[in-house]
């Protein structure tokens, strides 16, 4: 029997000035040595090279007593641990730099952290290489109050000695609701708001890339969690957007996760990914007429299978970095050239020439080709905001609304398609 695994709730440790670190210590010991409890809440958000912990937000009711000027960034340091839940190997162990401290509406305080491309100790994920999946990283973030916040009026200074961890939290990704079909396939749904009283609205399917599938440890374990299709890249979030949202008139974002890799059995995975629209479809009112499909890489040959096996079904289709399978017949599962000759659905693919895990040539030109009307946007490499990515990523120009064909962003042309 298969034995699912469960994520760990941890504990932060964390030392006052003048006091012994203390892992999850109770708040009455706390109090009783003239120090108090705090809550720390993980703030994620996915970035273009994935999810990062961006900010700590620290709450315990003493801070009302603190006056908020004393407040630095040298008063905390932090120090993370990431451990894999597969193997229990700590992934990473470093500190982290905490950039500004800032109040809260709320009268928390909220610690800026250093993230970004190539910066370490961030990352919610690792790419695990004997099963090429990635997996939801535990993290321990270790806070330490290394400067006194001065008290409001009367009163000894205002020390947190004693830190419990909370639940990750990302704003984008938490706005995805959980789900599982009736045959079991996870997936996770944004709803757009005020839509009730509105004709359908139209679905955005995405499919995620072959590192954000399910997986079967050795000795038995399931890992499938429905998250890492959300939490690995941009390429769900990006349709959630506010940008995205109006250009739709809302849109309903559909994340399916497969089991394991769309590409290792196609066949049985499309009624699957059927399954899930249609039950999306039947829930929310969905324009039948408006339904589109997105994926990277095996997503994205999954995307090209999904319109082969229902050609009337996708206003549009938009494969990124796929691929099509072997034509030597040395892959069970590929789109045939004679499927990808009879696509009516109108296609726009993406990719980057410098791509050296699918060949672009062998994929997604060879794709284009043949597929009579189709779109092409070839990059030269994959670059944003100054950092050069691996050619693979090339999804992350379409989860910012980036190609562009005569004039019209790839977001706009799907927003006025309909089949």
């Amino acid at each position: 029997m298969r034995t699912p695994i469960t994520r760990r709730t941890l504990l932060v440790s964390g030392a006052a000035v003048g006091a012994s670190t203390l892992l999850g210590a109770p708040a009455a010991s706390a109090e009783a040595r003239g120090g108090h409890a705090a809550l720390v809440t993980p703030v994620a958000e996915v970035l273009d090279g994935g999810e990062q912990v961006t900010s700590l937000v620290i709450s315990s009711p003493a801070l009302s007593r603190a006056e908020r000027s004393s407040l630095g960034a040298s008063t905390f340091t932090v120090r993370v641990t990431a451990t894999n839940p597969l193997s229990g190997e700590v992934a990473y162990e470093q500190d982290r730099r905490v950039t500004a401290a800032s109040w809260t509406r709320r009268g928390a305080i909220s610690l800026e952290l250093e993230h970004g491309w190539g910066v370490d100790g961030g990352s919610t994920l690792q790419y695990t290489g004997p099963y090429g999946r990635n997996v939801v990283l535990d993290l321990d973030h270790a806070i330490t109050q290394v400067e006194p916040l001065r008290a409001r009026g009367a009163g000894g200074p205002v020390v947190l000695d004693s830190f419990r961890q909370g639940s990750l939290a990302d704003p984008e990704v938490d706005a995805f609701t959980r789900h599982a079909t009736a045959s079991g396939l996870n997936y996770r749904l944004f709803s757009p708001a005020g839509r009730r009283d509105r004709d359908g609205a139209a679905l955005v399917v995405w499919l995620h890339g072959g590192g954000e599938g399910g997986l079967v440890t050795e000795d038995g374990r399931v890992y499938y969690d429905n998250e890492t299709q959300l939490r690995a890249n941009r390429g769900a979030l990006g349709f959630a957007t506010p940008e995205a949202q109006e250009l739709f008139g809302g849109a309903y974002v559909l994340a399916p996760q497969s089991t394991s890799a769309w590409m290792l059995d196609g066949d049985g995975f499309a009624p699957l990914v059927l399954e899930a629209i249609e039950e999306v479809a039947a829930a929310h009112r969905i324009d039948a007429s408006r339904i589109h499909v997105v994926g990277c890489s095996n997503g994205g040959y999954m995307s090209l299978k999904m319109v082969a096996e229902h050609p009337g079904m996708f206003a549009t289709s938009v494969p990124i970095c796929c691929g099509i399978g072997a034509r030597d017949g040395s892959d069970t599962y590929f789109v045939s050239d004679a499927e990808l000759a009879a696509m009516t659905t109108p296609t726009w693919l993406v990719a980057s020439a410098d791509d050296t895990t699918l060949d672009p040539e062998d994929n997604t030109v060879h794709a284009h080709e043949r597929i009579d009307g189709s779109i092409m946007t070839m990059y030269d490499g994959v670059t944003r905001d100054g950092n050069t990515y691996p050619g693979h990523w090339s999804w992350i120009y379409v989860a910012r609304n980036d190609p562009r064909h005569d004039g019209t962003s790839i977001w706009e042309w799907m927003a006025a398609s309909e089949r």
